[in-house]
């Protein structure tokens, strides 16, 4: 197939992929991220209706799209569709829902004494994963200082600076790294979380758009040393040769270097690596429209599929049509 930008193979076969995303069953985090890519490819009906049923999960305390989960933060990633929506109807219930969301993360939901929120309502930890669920929607919300206290609270526990690369879990009440090592799909949430906050940010003039910048500048050049030469992907722990090979996270990487390119964040000699990491991904995906050999659900501990994976295709389909 053509790896041309824009080309009818790409258009055909992101279809594909968005029609096996739209068939599998989805958590929170993975119907949030869905509806951001198709906020992202201009699927104005598909959003409003993705909202509209994260609205009609959410619980009590505000928290969106929520299927019986513990997890304390996954819900922030259905925020902006719901926000989108909002925007868009009259009716008040949608706006309503955001709001409750906003003041979930804001307010009530459990924290460190730093104010670092907790990924799960039932341990206190932080995981890497949260910096997209959580800083996108502060700044959505207005929220910059917040969203900025939020990078730096889970980048004082996880990141591991001698490497350049995050861990993945922390434990307050130990004070400690429990899971430190680099897992792919991790440090693909922090690159493309810092993406999708500075694209939503208003005025990129502050601290923390550079701050984020250079972060994540930072991250992506330590996964990039550790780019398998054969295939161009990554293995699941980025920095043990040991663990499978995964594609996941050269999707996540290419969504995050082509929306910096197009965003004026990284340089523009970012944009072919950004290219080339997509069409390493775009290999694996099977006639049924499955990116397989990513790190898979529903444990996300083996080679599988997923629905953050196929929504990560589209994500980065969507920013290299940006550069088209």
């Amino acid at each position: 197939m053509s790896a041309e930008l824009g080309s009818p193979a790409l258009e055909d076969e992101t279809g594909l992929v968005l029609q096996a995303l739209l068939a599998m069953q989805r958590q929170s985090w993975e119907q949030g991220v869905a509806s951001q890519a198709l906020l992202d490819l201009g699927q104005d009906r598909l959003v409003k209706v993705m909202a509209r049923d994260a609205v009609t999960r959410q619980t009590p305390t505000g928290k969106l799209a929520d299927i019986s989960d513990q997890g304390a933060v996954n819900s922030g990633a259905a925020g902006e569709a719901v926000l989108w929506a909002a925007q868009r109807s009259s009716d008040p219930a949608l706006a309503a829902a955001f709001q409750r969301q906003v003041q979930w993360f804001r307010v009530e939901a459990p924290r460190a004494p730093d104010g670092t929120l907790f990924h799960l309502e039932n341990k206190p930890e932080c995981w890497v994963d949260s910096v997209y669920m959580i800083v996108p929607l502060l700044v959505l919300a207005g929220h910059v200082d917040e969203a900025a206290l939020q990078l730096s609270g889970h980048r004082r526990r996880l990141f591991d600076a001698s490497s350049g690369l995050y861990g993945w879990r922390w434990d307050e009440n130990l004070q400690q790294v429990t899971h430190p090592e680099h897992w792919g799909t991790g440090n693909g949430w922090v690159v493309a979380g810092v993406a999708r906050s500075l694209r939503l940010l208003t005025d990129r003039s502050g601290s923390f758009a550079r701050d984020a910048a250079d972060h994540a500048r930072t991250v992506i050049d330590a996964c990039l040393a550790h780019r398998s030469p054969t295939d161009g992907l990554f293995h699941n722990i980025i920095d043990d040769e040991s663990t499978f090979l995964e594609a996941n996270l050269a999707q996540m990487l290419a969504y995050g270097i082509l929306t910096g390119v197009a965003d004026d964040w990284l340089p523009a000699s970012y944009r072919d690596v950004g290219i080339s990491l997509r069409e390493s991904a775009r290999q694996r995906v099977d006639g049924h429209g499955f990116v397989t050999g990513v790190c898979g659900a529903p444990h996300f501990d083996r080679s599988g599929t997923s629905a953050e994976a196929q929504a990560f295709y589209l994500l980065a389909a969507a920013a290299a049509q940006r550069l088209s």
